[in-house]
């Protein structure tokens, strides 16, 4: 029985999202995009869903501790920018708010009093650490559905599509 409620959950999901712009007669390709496409977004959309009724953040600011908890000498605004792929304005309400909120702290840099480096204070770098167990705790869970040979597999595949498309990127700024 379990298959059968397996197989109506996955024509349910099928039905929503990003998959539904797919028919049968699409290339392989195409369908395989737009099922990557539907995974990626229902697990961020409930990696988000939990990181703001469990801890009161935003996956934004998620990204934003990450980065710094890696940082341990922390890093200038200009950096974090760059590192989240957002622009200056971004960064810095986020980092007026996480300041407020006594988990970073801003100086100015050492070689140049216009430019701020921020860290995690030890109130973020605890906070983040507790944050961090959870979520990769919710990745687990959430791709349960693998088990360690297809993850591998997949893995090194999507490994061979980065290598790929950042192959074709370079070819064409050529």
């Amino acid at each position: 029985m379990k298959n059968d409620s397996s197989h109506a959950v996955l024509l349910e999901a099928q039905e929503l999202g990003h998959e539904a712009r797919a028919d049968t007669s699409d290339h392989a390709a195409l369908r395989l995009w737009l099922r990557m496409l539907s995974c990626t977004t229902q697990i961020e959309t409930e990696i988000r869903r939990r990181l703001r009724g469990r801890f009161g953040v935003s996956l934004a600011r998620f990204d934003y501790l990450a980065q710094l908890y890696r940082s341990e000498d922390g890093l200038k605004m200009r950096e974090l920018a760059r590192r989240l792929m957002v622009t200056g304005g971004n960064v810095t309400g986020l980092t007026d708010d996480l300041e407020r909120a006594g988990l970073v702290a801003r100086e100015s840099g050492p070689n140049d009093r216009r430019s701020w480096i921020v860290r995690l204070t030890p109130e973020g770098r605890r906070a983040f650490k507790a944050m961090a167990a959870e979520h990769e705790q919710w990745v687990v869970e959430l791709l349960g559905a693998l088990d360690d040979k297809a993850m591998q597999q997949m893995h090194a595949q999507l490994g061979r599509l980065r290598v790929h498309l950042l192959d074709q990127s370079a070819e064409e700024k050529r």
